[in-house]
């Protein structure tokens, strides 16, 4: 399964598909297990056949992906590159894509968001399961290995090369977004256009069902011009991170398990973000991106997300 640098991908934040407002003739409904998460996909077709055939060939797409990009999998791409620094590399299409928009998000979020985050979060694993900070030497040690200038992507010639040894990509917080986005453009190819992928904290939904004006998608959010969106949703993404989730208490102190790059810390905000756009990939690294930010340095950042809208919550437990 991908590693989770965000455990806000896993927040159930239940963007749940309203069902009750949908014509269920025409409506089918499938469930798998991949990236780690149930995956639900909702889709109208003519016939079960067609359906059947269209969410397999979905599921096949996801599963596809998911070996490419988790760090868990010994023989993925991210973990080839990691076996094999100061090297160019050639990467598959779908890899250079998602490293090249990661890029693009870590130098526009000033660092917020880093897929070369992998040391750190090994080591903040092992901290939140001794119940303590790392200390200021073990994050200088695993930041020597962490950096988006160690990451190098030649979009022209399709390779990758990491300038160190020890690194590890780790795309918990943008390859998810990536993937559901693919397995919907599966969908269409088959003729299906009007369908709803969700997975833990991701949602991605094309053309609107037969008689609606879109998918009508339930946000935690107070935001009104996010939860009007969200009612009438059409071929665009939704994604959430946040640090409220899973945390450790240090001093009294609530550290989250979503990672500030920049610190090597957990975060300590208990806000939700919630962002939707017409790229899934871009929402899902957005979302991670804000999260550490917060809302009081989200506002440069937030600037370059154009179309898209981002809300910022706070769950009444945390407050």
């Amino acid at each position: 399964m991908i590693s989770s640098r965000a455990s806000g991908l896993a927040l159930g934040l239940s963007m749940l598909l309203a069902a009750r407002d949908l014509d269920a003739q025409g409506r089918h409904d499938f469930t798998g297990l991949h990236m780690g998460v149930a995956v639900r996909i909702a889709l109208y077709a003519p016939s079960d056949n067609v359906a059947r055939e269209a969410a397999r060939a979905a599921f096949e797409r996801i599963a596809e992906l998911d070996d490419k990009m988790s760090a868990d999998r010994p023989h993925s791409e991210v973990r080839m590159l990691a076996e094999h620094p100061w090297d160019w590399q050639p990467v598959s299409e779908d890899m250079l894509n998602v490293l090249a928009l990661a890029q693009e998000v870590s130098q526009k979020s000033g660092g917020a968001f880093d897929v070369t985050v992998g040391p750190l979060v090994q080591l903040w694993s092992g901290s939140k399961r001794a119940g303590r900070l790392p200390t200021a030497i073990e994050i200088s040690e695993a930041g020597w290995r962490s950096g988006s200038p160690l990451l190098e992507v030649d979009t022209d010639r399709g390779q990758v090369r990491l300038w160190t040894r020890d690194m590890q990509i780790d795309l918990g917080g943008i390859a998810r977004g990536y993937i559901l986005q693919e397995a919907l453009a599966v969908l269409r190819a088959r003729g299906v256009p009007s369908a709803m992928i969700e997975a833990g904290g991701n949602l991605v939904v094309g053309d609107a069902p037969p008689g609606q004006p879109g998918w009508n998608v339930y946000v935690a959010s107070g935001d009104t011009a996010v939860l009007n969106r969200a009612r009438a949703l059409t071929n665009a993404a939704v994604a959430t991170s946040g640090g409220n989730a899973q945390f450790i208490e240090v001093n009294g102190v609530r550290y989250s398990s979503v990672i500030d790059p920049r610190t090597g810390l957990g975060i300590t905000g208990r806000h939700i973000v919630t962002v939707i756009a017409k790229d899934a990939a871009l929402a899902d690294a957005a979302a991670t991106a804000l999260s550490v930010l917060g809302p009081s340095g989200a506002e440069p950042f937030r600037s370059t997300l154009p179309g898209a809208l981002v809300s910022f919550r706070v769950p009444p437990a945390a407050r």
